[in-house]
């Protein structure tokens, strides 16, 4: 079935100006002066990230996936992801995914697929998510950074998605990523 795309409408928002409140290699955070749609002056701030939020499912032949599990520091709370990490905005995005993939799980792809695009929190940040499923896999060594302390478990995709259902899997990439391949490897 082939749909129409949904509408867009114009910017009703009007930049005045901007300036940069902090600055890190991974983000910097601005606050602008706008004209908000009804008229008014506001600031809004805006975080802009200098990598891209790459996720990879890994899937084996017979449908089992990789979950990497993590405390996080900002959440101060343990955290069951797919695989995933930054990819700089210079480099293609599936040499940061294959890289991703090899340090946080060992594993290595013969095929690689881009299954969706998504923005993790477009009020506030312009941070851009891809997802890739990673088949024809082939196990090697871990290359953890040293800021990462991380479990790994294999399970059937279709508990993956359970556990996203349940709500023991959280992170948004993560989330978006299993239902969407669960709904379209349910689909064939």
């Amino acid at each position: 079935m082939t749909q129409k795309k949904l509408p867009t409408y114009p910017n009703s928002w009007q930049f005045q100006s901007s300036r940069e409140i902090y600055d890190n290699p991974w983000f910097s955070l601005h606050e602008d002066e706008v004209v908000n749609p009804g008229g008014g002056i506001s600031h809004y701030g805006k975080i802009l990230f200098k990598n891209l939020a790459i996720g990879i499912i890994p899937l084996d032949e017979d449908n089992n996936t990789w979950l990497v599990g993590q405390y996080r520091y900002v959440l101060d709370d343990y955290s069951w992801e797919i695989p995933m990490g930054g990819g700089p905005l210079h480099i293609d995005p599936l040499e940061s995914a294959r890289r991703e993939l090899k340090e946080e799980t060992g594993l290595s792809a013969s095929h690689w697929e881009e299954i969706m695009q998504l923005h993790t929190s477009n009020s506030v940040t312009n941070e851009r998510g891809l997802v890739y499923l990673a088949t024809g896999l082939t196990q090697g060594e871990t290359e953890f950074e040293e800021t990462e302390d991380l479990q790994l478990i294999r399970l059937p995709l279709e508990e993956a998605v359970e556990r996203v259902l349940q709500g023991e899997i959280t992170d948004a990439i993560s989330v978006a990523g299993l239902l969407h391949l669960g709904i379209k490897m349910a689909g064939k």
